[in-house]
Parts: C-alpha cells; structure tokens; sequence
C-alpha cells in the first residue's frame, strides 16, 4: 500500500484557513465555532492533542488592528466625524472582523501545528 506524502506547509495552511483537514482537505477541523474535532471524520487524522491556546487570539488583533486603524486614522484627519458615530461605528466594524477571523485564524494555526508535527501540549513528561 503506498502512504500518500503530506500535503505542503502552504496548502496545510490553505485548508486549515478554509476550515478542512490539512490532511485530506475532506472533512472538517473545527466543529461549532472554535471547538477542535478529535479527528478527521474522512481520513481520521488526530487533531484532538493540538492545543492553539492564545496564538489565533493575538493573531487576529494583529490583523484586525492593521484593518481598521488606517482607515479609522484616514477618516479623522480627513472628515472628523463626530465621536459618538466613530466608537459606534468602528466597534461594530472590529467586533464583526473579529468574529470573522477567528475561527480561520485558529484553523492556519492548528494546521500548521499538525504540518510541523507540534506536540501541542507544554506540559514536559517525567521519566
């Protein structure tokens, strides 16, 4: 039986960002929300022992914070629009960009943890 080679570090990327296995790119890697599958319901690679922990959280500030501020800078120095339309507007602009980008944040993280054979866990063994 010949094993298929895994799949490149950007195409493990691609499918995690998309939602899929990096694996076979078939099933799904999150279920609900931000819940990790134990593993792959069509080629039954384990994800269940990755642990993203606070890497997708910071990732997406990161890139909602380089979405938002420019614009939101842009359009004050240009139109000053009063206060209350800003805090309104760009929290509802950051919350849904947040919600977003999240759960495809967590899917790059975690594939790229199964594409690097990342243990996931901190935790050292005791012999």
């Amino acid at each position: 039986m010949i094993e298929k080679a895994p799949p490149r570090l950007s195409l493990a990327a691609l499918r995690g960002m998309l939602g899929r296995c990096p694996s076979c790119g078939e099933g799904k890697l999150l279920q609900g929300y931000l819940k990790v599958v134990p593993s792959c319901p069509s080629c039954g690679e384990a994800y269940g022992h990755l642990r993203a922990d606070d890497m997708p959280p910071w990732l997406t500030v990161f890139i909602v914070a380089h979405i938002v501020i420019p614009p939101m800078l842009y359009l004050e120095q240009v139109y000053q629009p009063n206060v209350w339309l800003q805090s309104i507007g760009w929290s509802v602009a950051s919350l849904a960009l947040t919600l977003a980008i999240l759960p495809r944040c967590k899917g790059v993280v975690l594939a790229l943890m199964w594409s690097l054979k990342s243990e996931g866990s901190e935790r050292e063994e005791t012999p």
